[in-house]
């Protein structure tokens, strides 16, 4: 059986990269022209759809996630895993996707991720 703490992240996961495409998704559709020629509150509802998978995988992760609803993490820990989570979601889909270089201040700041759940979970 899988435990609530790995259930909660397998769902922070699939909840953050709902995000991602909802957040910056968009920016990469616009070179496809029939997207590009929708008005702002088009893919801003587009956005939206995208977004309530996101909320539909969150939700649950942080209910299973925190330690009051009977999981292993306080409410600093579990934040502090989706921020690590967003980001590493997010530094993936920009080098997927965008063609982002990563450079060594983008190693320097993962180092500061580490150290941030480093402390967070320190007792």
């Amino acid at each position: 059986m899988i435990s609530k703490g790995i259930y909660s992240v397998v769902l922070l996961v699939i909840s953050n990269i709902f995000m991602t495409l909802a957040w910056y998704g968009h920016l990469k559709m616009k070179e496809f022209s029939w997207f590009a020629a929708l008005p702002l509150i088009a893919v801003i509802m587009i956005s939206w759809g995208i977004a309530f998978f996101e909320y539909c995988f969150q939700i649950p992760a942080n209910r299973i996630g925190y330690e009051g609803e009977g999981g292993p993490f306080n409410i600093m820990q579990l934040k502090i895993i989706q921020e690590v989570i967003t980001l590493t979601i997010f530094t993936l889909f920009s080098v997927a996707v965008f063609r982002t270089e990563l450079r060594w201040n983008h190693l320097a700041a993962c180092i500061c991720l580490i150290g941030a759940v480093y402390f967070i979970f320190k007792k």
